[in-house]
């Protein structure tokens, strides 16, 4: 069958534009065969990574029909089916699929479909991605997990880097200081590592703003994408938990939020305002910097109405915080 390939072509510096490349094609030819064709046999100027062929060295990641993909995963009938654009034919019309093909995102062109990854790599190696044993006594031979140990890393274990989830996060837009879903994820493989000896100095490291997981806007488009299933929202919720349940980790504007966010819920049914602000930006008047940061914003909202100087808890309050402590009661008996 013949597809139509549009590929998005760009040079560093320069407007994208769109190249148009036309293909006779099997259903089961993966868009790895198509570009490989479209090098070979059309035009070898067209610039793409690739490596196995195989979903393995994640080399060939790029955005297919606007999501982040392995090009050697995906195929001609898949992507045909997910757009519903089979061919209809009609008495004097014939319309041909279309497929594509466009650079990764959050990271600037080198060349059509190569990416600069340099930000990527940086942010990997923020977190330390390297289990460290150090003040440990080391071992004659090495150090041992039981299975058990073992398969709290198997999931994590399988992201090859693809960049599928860096391209796709909407956190790196709002934050461009932000690691990105690929390092914690890989963060957390660390911090369930019961080899490791840095917990503390790393969940620390996490804790630190919008840079670490409060930056996280769980779009979930990271889990959406992962060619591996490595879930890196699921990694970074759990790297949460393990940070509210940390007590020695030290006190933050995000962690005051997620901590106060469901206790001001339960007082009242929903949130009061004025109190959430006082307890997560304040700290209750004891962050004076926190404090002075938000005065200009509260003396506007003052002179204009907008700020709620009265609360009234919701009719269903009670209802809210039997179903919160519900839940917090199971969670706490599975634990």
């Amino acid at each position: 069958m013949e597809v139509i390939f549009k590929v998005i072509r760009q040079k560093p510096n320069s407007s994208p534009i769109v190249q148009t490349y036309v293909l006779d094609v099997e259903g089961g030819n993966t868009i790895l065969d198509c570009l490989n064709r479209i090098k070979w046999e059309q035009d070898g100027t067209l610039a793409f990574r690739k490596n196995c062929r195989n979903t393995i060295c994640g080399s060939c990641a790029m955005r297919i029909n606007g999501r982040s993909a392995l090009a050697c995963k995906e195929n001609v009938k898949s992507e045909i089916t997910k757009l519903q654009q089979t061919a209809i034919s009609g008495e004097h019309t014939h319309v041909i699929p279309e497929i594509t093909v466009a650079p990764l995102g959050n990271m600037p062109v080198i060349k059509d479909l190569v990416v600069d990854m340099s930000s990527f790599w940086n942010n990997l190696e923020k977190v330390t991605p390297y289990v460290s044993t150090a003040g440990r006594k080391v071992p004659e031979r090495e150090f041992l997990q039981t299975p058990e140990e073992r398969a709290h890393l198997d999931q994590t274990g399988n992201c090859i880097m693809c960049g599928a989830c860096y391209s796709e996060c909407n956190a790196l837009h709002v934050e461009p200081k932000f690691v990105g879903p690929h390092a914690l994820a890989k963060a957390y493989r660390m911090v369930a590592d019961s080899r490791d000896s840095e917990t503390q100095n790393r969940l620390e490291n996490y804790n630190e703003g919008t840079q670490g997981v409060w930056g996280c806007t769980r779009c979930f488009y990271c889990n959406s994408v992962c060619p591996m299933d490595v879930a890196p929202l699921d990694q970074i919720t759990k790297i949460k938990q393990e940070i509210l349940a940390h007590k020695q980790v030290a006190d933050s504007i995000p962690l005051r939020h997620r901590k106060g966010l469901v206790e001001v819920v339960k007082q009242g049914g929903w949130i009061n305002e004025p109190q959430f602000v006082l307890q997560v930006v304040g700290n209750y008047f004891k962050d004076l910097k926190g404090l002075l940061s938000i005065f200009p914003l509260g003396l506007r909202m003052i002179a204009r109405g907008k700020f709620p100087l009265t609360f009234e808890p919701s009719q269903g309050a009670q209802q809210v915080r039997s179903l919160i402590e519900a839940v917090q009661q199971e969670v706490g008996s599975r634990e």
